[in-house]
């Protein structure tokens, strides 16, 4: 398996260039608008090895986590701190993890018998907060599902420790700039936290300091939950996707006026979905609806019409892998999250790049203001 990255790359946790100024500082572009493969370096081809295979990517606004669980496991870090001339550096203090969770300020380790958070500004040899694992026999085969640990969560700051109620049997959460979103076993989904912008999902604006379950979606199953910013989707389990929250920058893939104006003002072709009445019929009003905020989640159409396997969210921007293996993306992208050219578009498009490269994605990761994807060869997925 391979990962490839693009989008904001100011600090290098994409990829650097073998070219250095002055020493040892490493040049860096700050928008990698192509996919790139992690650990390669600038446009000639040549190969930077990261210190083994990479199982999983982790990250925040200016760093990624690439987790390595071949062997004993082990995490190495890429961006703000920790590049020089090197694109990585490997944290010692990781060796035998089996899963880690970062944050702007923090990366919290699960080990089989331990969580540990590290403070990423301050280079103490000891983590700033840690607690003992006591797995109870019916969950000993239960794998950590970071931030999930068992009794509760690991909030992005501290105090680290947030408790959650038994009942809700929690499968798997997604944290947001200041709201969660919690599958349960039974694919219920409970939301709690800022509700200013629709990301509840209950249909309004006010906030939950407690669990509530998102009644709209109630008697039907999600396998997957993820959250962006200020907006939530989720995975039903016949492969439907389902949005709500701020769609301002196009996130929740329904029409943005603000798009469309920035768009307009920039001279920009449009590259945003149209309206359901686009083309009315007679009598009907011609003007396109625009959406800002959906307070209730909404059936999203990609077209052609697919199954959603895994979703995954940056702060203003929204990626999907479907079970055919292509990569969808929409939003905000300023950077050059979403794959492509075009800078932001409120209509899900896939990532050409991968088709033409017969490569199957298997998996995607978003940071705030980029994109990870693991690929293999399409014979390899077909086989």
């Amino acid at each position: 398996m391979r990962w490839f990255g693009f989008g904001f790359n100011a600090f290098g946790q994409i990829c650097i260039h073998e070219k250095l100024m002055k020493g040892s500082d490493a040049v860096k572009e700050v928008k990698v608008t192509y996919p790139t493969e992690l650990g390669h370096v600038g446009r000639s081809g040549s190969r930077q090895d990261i210190c083994m295979q990479t199982s999983a990517v982790r990250a925040s606004w200016s760093r990624r986590a690439s987790l390595h669980l071949d062997g004993e496991g082990c995490v190495c870090l890429a961006g703000f701190g920790a590049v020089t001339s090197k694109e990585w550096i490997s944290m010692a203090e990781s060796h035998g993890c089996k899963d880690a969770f970062i944050s702007e300020s923090y990366l919290t380790l699960a080990f089989p018998d331990r969580v540990e958070s590290w403070d990423l500004e301050n280079k103490k040899e000891t983590p700033a907060w840690s607690m003992e694992i006591k797995t109870q026999p019916e969950s000993s085969d239960m794998p950590l599902n970071l931030p999930l640990v068992p009794g509760g969560y690991i909030a992005t700051k501290p105090p680290f420790y947030q408790s959650l109620s038994p009942h809700l049997k929690a499968k798997s959460l997604a944290l947001g700039a200041e709201h969660a979103v919690l599958l349960s076993a039974t694919g219920a989904v409970y939301t709690w936290g800022l509700g200013s912008h629709g990301q509840l999902g209950h249909g309004g604006l006010t906030s939950e300091e407690q669990p509530r379950a998102v009644e709209a979606l109630w008697g039907m199953s999600m396998s997957c939950v993820a959250t962006g910013g200020w907006h939530s989707v989720c995975i039903s389990d016949g492969g439907d996707l389902y949005v709500w929250g701020w769609n301002e920058s196009g996130q929740l893939g329904l029409p943005s006026q603000a798009l469309r104006k920035a768009q307009q003002q920039s001279g920009q072709q449009a590259d945003v979905s149209t309206s359901p009445r686009e083309n009315p019929q007679e009598g009907e009003d011609d003007k396109e609806v625009f959406i800002s905020i959906q307070a209730f989640p909404a059936l999203l159409d990609i077209t052609p019409s697919c199954e959603i396997k895994t979703v995954s969210c940056g702060s203003r921007h929204t990626a999907v892998v479907t079970t055919t293996g292509d990569l969808y993306t929409w939003g905000w992208g300023e950077y050059g999250q979403l794959g492509r050219q075009t800078l932001s578009s409120d209509e899900p498009q896939r990532v050409e790049f991968f088709r033409e490269q017969q490569m199957c994605v298997v998996n995607v990761v978003c940071g705030p203001w980029n994109t990870f994807a693991a690929v293999v060869k399409e014979e390899v997925a077909e086989s």
